[in-house]
């Protein structure tokens, strides 16, 4: 027998059981802890903006005093056809490149992280969130959890052709270790936490 296949061959011999019992997850985020405050302090620290509302009429008076109405404005959500349009669902994805704002809701956030979970069924074009210049997402309240752990719970069975966690604007801190904000996607992130 060769020196290699007896080394193998006492590893294999001396591995441990494999039966091992997985560890009490639901330990994790059962910390008392404000988990809407929690949201908002990270989400802030990642370089995003929480913005409470109470009904998409205060959305819709937030983005007519704080964006550019002449620039398009894109949405999948009805209620906000009074600014944004709501035909490009089925349009190129490069005819979306003028983008200035795209607004979108998320099923739902995540307190530890600030990451909003958003799929292909509400994107409208899985693009729409990365090419805008200025993005918008709005979640319900009761719609934060706490943890990562929580978060994968809700959709560790569910099916759908793409999704992601979608956290602050896109930034990086690649050149000379300065971060620079909007790199590769959206320059900002707006996130209507919503009654």
């Amino acid at each position: 027998m060769s020196s290699k296949a007896e080394i193998l061959n006492r590893i294999k011999a001396n591995q441990p059981d494999l039966v091992t019992e997985l560890p009490d997850l639901n330990l994790l985020g059962s910390e008392n802890f404000d988990t809407l405050e929690t949201y908002k302090t990270v989400l802030k620290g990642i370089g995003g903006d929480p913005v409470e509302v109470s009904n998409y009429q205060e959305i819709i008076d937030y983005i007519k005093a704080n964006y550019n109405l002449d620039k398009r404005i894109i949405t999948t959500l009805p209620e906000l056809s009074e600014i944004a349009s709501l035909d490009w669902n089925n349009v190129d994805p490069h005819s979306l490149q003028d983008v200035e704002l795209t607004v979108i809701k998320a099923h739902f956030g995540v307190a530890e992280n600030s990451g909003l979970w958003v799929t292909d069924d509400i994107l409208g074009q899985r693009v729409s969130p990365f090419i805008a210049q200025y993005l918008a997402i709005i979640v319900h309240k009761k719609d934060i959890v706490r943890t990562m752990q929580q978060a994968y719970e809700r959709i560790g069975n569910q099916e759908y052709g793409f999704g992601t966690f979608i956290a602050g604007p896109s930034k990086t801190a690649d050149i000379e270790q300065s971060l620079v904000l909007g790199a590769h996607g959206a320059r900002g992130l707006i996130v209507f936490l919503l009654d």
